[in-house]
């Protein structure tokens, strides 16, 4: 029965193919229109700051539906119910805090990079190169997730089984996305954000009200129906199916639960959009917009996991190629057949490219501007050659990420995000909390805090579960792992609140209180805001 639903699944690759192709050429004609110069540093890195709220907003929370959210977390809530669903409450979560907390302030106070913050009132030197080391990081645990979606999706829609061909298309995912950064910068990757944030929320709200309708309106005859296609039964719709089992998993889902909500307020990719509008108010703006977007995203989202549970079944999206991750457009082909997975399959794939996009150019944009702007060249580079390095920089970050990807190829692309997720909440929010808000923060507790945190979590996810001694490690066949939870977070968070507090009380060397005071009257009013 497994066999029979998953085999046909894949449609037609050539119709999945061209429709993914017609998209990446009508992306690649917008971005070359729309970006007409990118010669200044403020053009390549934050589109001249041009961009309205609402157009901002929208493309925010692309970046925030990223593959992860479509495939991974729509695949979770089908195979594993109600847990699965706690990845999208973590998420919306999330930006309420990123919102109230960071935000605002960080627009105000620095121009492209979240190393222009934190290194506001410290050493410049040592604490850039410490965001840029922890930006590169961490884009590139995001970049695994979004290229093993890449993947799975190629797997399923191309009919492409073998490790070699879904490595060769993988590439050729990898080779666009850095297309997209070299000649678009931040505005054409800005264009292509909106156009798949647009598509994808017009996708799942079609594919929403279709499937409501199905079940004459009635969500309980949809969630019977998802029981009783699933192993798990009545489980499905309750709290603990992967997490409760045991005390671990309960401390592993609340650590989950903390790297969701923490980490994603201070992914670099994201945070860098505060800059590509003019005003403080635009900023808010964006928020709003980006706001309801994922709002209605993430309730449509979960219909569609308990509607492939329904219609699919949990054993056949598990077995089907791409696995979890093939839940969506099982979903499409099922009510759809072949014309509506192939949409689903472009959108897919539109969001992968442009979720990676904007991590290549945060990436970049990270080690120009804050390691060979102001470290290499302290501060006098000049801004056609840091847009040079930033280019050249996008290359090399394609290279690594399309390298990982097929490394991580299989993978849950939602499972891969909340590592990246663990890393960012561990050595950027507390960092970024400090400077913003403690008086007495200096440059050695930056330093202990962004160093302690991103360490710790790198050390605790290579003797995880995660990595080995479990069936669905990303290496298997080997255990060396001695450290309990799959997600570290609930240890690498505090560990690094205490060391950036540490660093900052025995530090010989203390804090510039003009410069605090210069901080913080620019965080509440904007004046010299992008100086």
């Amino acid at each position: 029965m497994t066999s029979q639903l998953a085999a046909p699944a894949a449609g037609s690759p050539t119709l999945n193919l061209s429709v993914f192709l017609v998209f990446v050429f009508i992306t690649l004609f917008i971005v070359y229109k729309a970006t007409t110069r990118n010669q200044t540093t403020s053009d390549y890195y934050a589109a001249g700051s041009a961009f309205t709220g609402l157009q901002n907003g929208v493309a925010m929370s692309g970046d925030f539906l990223s593959a992860a959210s479509f495939l991974g977390i729509s695949g979770a809530i089908a195979v594993h119910g109600y847990d699965g669903f706690l990845y999208s409450v973590g998420w919306v979560v999330a930006w309420l805090v990123a919102l109230l907390l960071i935000g605002e302030r960080l627009r105000n106070t620095g121009r492209f990079t979240m190393g222009d913050v934190m290194a506001f009132r410290m050493r410049q030197r040592p604490v850039r190169a410490a965001a840029a080391n922890a930006t590169l990081v961490i884009t590139f645990f995001y970049m695994l997730a979004q290229m093993a979606g890449a993947g799975g999706l190629i797997a399923l829609l191309l009919d492409v089984h073998t490790r070699a061909g879904q490595a060769l298309l993988i590439t050729g995912v990898g080779i666009v996305m850095v297309f997209y950064v070299l000649v678009g910068g931040m505005k054409g990757t800005t264009w292509v954000q909106i156009i798949k944030a647009s598509l994808l929320l017009v996708s799942v709200t079609f594919m929403t009200v279709f499937l409501i309708g199905k079940f004459g309106f009635n969500l309980s005859s949809l969630l019977e129906q998802a029981t009783q296609h699933s192993p798990l039964g009545e489980k499905l719709l309750q709290p603990g199916s992967s997490y409760g089992a045991t005390s671990i998993s309960r401390l592993d889902f609340v650590s989950l639960a903390l790297s969701l909500v923490l980490g994603t307020s201070s992914l670099p990719h994201v945070l860098m959009r505060f800059y590509t509008v003019p005003t403080a108010k635009e900023a808010r703006s964006s928020v709003v917009w980006c706001s309801w977007s994922m709002v209605t995203f993430y309730l449509a989202i979960l219909i569609v996991g308990y509607s492939a549970t329904a219609l699919v079944g949990s054993d056949a999206i598990v077995h089907a190629p791409g696995g979890e991750n093939s839940a969506a457009p099982l979903l499409a082909f099922h009510i759809g057949g072949v014309v509506l997975l192939g949409i689903v399959s472009a959108v897919a794939f539109a969001t992968i490219l442009a979720v990676v996009a904007g991590l290549t150019l945060a990436a970049s944009a990270s080690f120009a501007h804050d390691v060979y702007a102001n470290v290499i060249r302290r501060g006098k580079a000049d801004p056609r050659s840091e847009v040079r390095v930033a280019r050249l920089t996008a290359i090399a970050v394609g290279f690594l990420a399309i390298v990982g990807g097929i490394v991580a190829d299989g993978q849950n692309v939602a499972f891969l995000v909340s590592l990246a997720l663990a890393l960012a909440a561990s050595a950027n929010l507390p960092t970024m909390l400090y400077t913003l808000y403690w008086k007495r923060f200096n440059t050695s507790g930056t330093l202990w805090s962004i160093y302690g945190g991103l360490g710790s979590c790198l050390v605790l996810i290579l003797f995880s579960p995660a990595v080995s001694g479990t069936s669905t490690s990303i290496v298997t066949g080997v255990d060396f792992h001695w450290f309990p939870l799959t997600n570290p977070g609930l240890v690498s968070i505090p560990l690094s609140f205490v060391c950036g507090f540490l660093g900052t009380v025995f530090s010989r060397h203390p804090g510039d209180p003009d410069k605090h005071a210069e901080m913080e009257v620019r965080a509440l009013t904007g004046i010299g805001a992008g100086s």
